[in-house]
């Protein structure tokens, strides 16, 4: 089914063949709105969907311009239960496995948000919530739908999400380096010539499909250090999630920005980056590590040569993504926070639940404090 609303130039994209057939149009899209990053991409949503959109509905909206894809709004429609609440809710195709996500603006920023808006509030008899997750704090897509729910009274929320480090790659590398501390400096150096002592170190970076295939074996071994074994947050703990991740390798690979790093040790791959190298910027997607080798701190060594590497390669930038963590903020103090915008709709149970979701649930969690 296809929802066109000819006046604005709107279409609600609800069946998956239509999606599929926007490929083209949509990465054209995504390429004139400067998206810096491979995370809303054609190829990534639909591996996103085919991996985990079972029991969801599609509601992509597109607003064009004389047939041209100015605006996208990827999201989807699910039934959920928030607070004990069933809830219709409107959200990104996107979960824990997209590091960020955003509105694609090809076009007037202006006269596309409207258009979205104006989607957005046509449709809110069959939503409660609008959940958009993962937003950079310096958003646009976040300030305009936080006047699309001044504009109409709707209430909101928000939610401090990750802070994600990020390394600028200025200078060279041995400026860089020299800029690191003594200790730091001192530690690699020292695991270096520990792990000299069992094989020479190389750095071994993967971007053929086949070859990246071929080693994703050896990718998932790594990826399940002891604490992601433990608490089933591996690739391999979750069918939907190493479906995920097997599938983006034939589609991701054949648009040329998947990567596949690995430091090897002779002929052992001892830790690896599950990587897309893409619009001048290294990011880190997924990585592990071998335990057997802790000692040497593998994935360490692995961000060092790979650290050279993008150097070497004139990149811009490593994304560190996810939270901040201190082994990633020995290479950086910079990161990009992130934030989720709750926007709830006119109904009682919308009302209902954002009264319970920020302003009950807050003073339970202060009074068991």
């Amino acid at each position: 089914m296809l929802v066109v609303s000819a006046p604005s130039g709107v279409e609600v994209v609800h069946e998956y063949d239509t999606f599929l057939a926007l490929e083209a149009e949509w990465n054209d899209a995504v390429e004139r709105a400067q998206v810096p990053h491979p995370f809303l991409r054609h190829e990534w949503i639909r591996t996103w969907w085919d991996a985990f959109g079972a029991d969801k509905h599609l509601h992509i909206i597109v607003v064009r311009e004389e047939g041209r894809i100015t605006g996208i709004a990827p999201l989807m429609r699910e039934s959920v239960t928030m607070y004990g609440l069933p809830v219709r809710r409107l959200a990104p195709l996107a979960n824990d496995h997209t590091p960020r996500i955003e509105f694609i603006i090809a076009g007037d920023a202006g006269e596309t948000y409207r258009a979205i808006a104006n989607s957005l509030r046509e449709e809110m008899e069959r939503w409660d919530v609008l959940q958009l997750t993962q937003l950079p704090k310096t958003s646009k897509t976040m300030t305009a739908m936080l006047q699309f729910a001044a504009a109409h009274g709707l209430p909101i929320g928000t939610w401090k999400s990750s802070d994600s480090p990020y390394l600028e790659l200025e200078g060279t590398w041995e400026s860089y380096w020299a800029s690191r501390s003594a200790k730091f400096r001192s530690n690699i150096r020292n695991r270096l010539t520990r792990l000299q002592h069992i094989g020479e170190p190389r750095l071994e970076v993967l971007t053929d499909k086949t070859a990246i295939a071929a080693a994703l074996t050896d990718a998932w071994r790594l990826e399940v250090s002891g604490w992601k074994d433990q608490e089933g947050t591996s690739i391999t703990a979750n069918a939907a999630v190493q479906r995920f991740y097997t599938l983006l390798v034939d589609r991701a690979a054949d648009h040329g920005w998947l990567r596949l790093h690995f430091l090897a040790v002779g002929d052992r791959r001892i830790a690896v980056s599950y990587s897309a190298m893409y619009d001048g910027r290294l990011f880190l997607i997924k990585t592990g590590h071998d335990r057997e080798y802790h000692t040497c701190s593998p994935f360490k060594l692995l961000t060092y040569l790979a650290a050279q590497d993008s150097f070497a390669r004139g990149l811009r930038e490593i994304d560190f993504l996810g939270d901040t963590e201190s082994w990633k903020q020995e290479w950086t103090p910079a990161s990009r926070a992130h934030e989720w915008l709750f926007v709830f709709s006119h109904s009682r149970r919308a009302r209902l639940l954002h009264s319970v979701k920020f302003q009950m649930a807050p003073e339970i969690r202060k009074w068991r404090a």
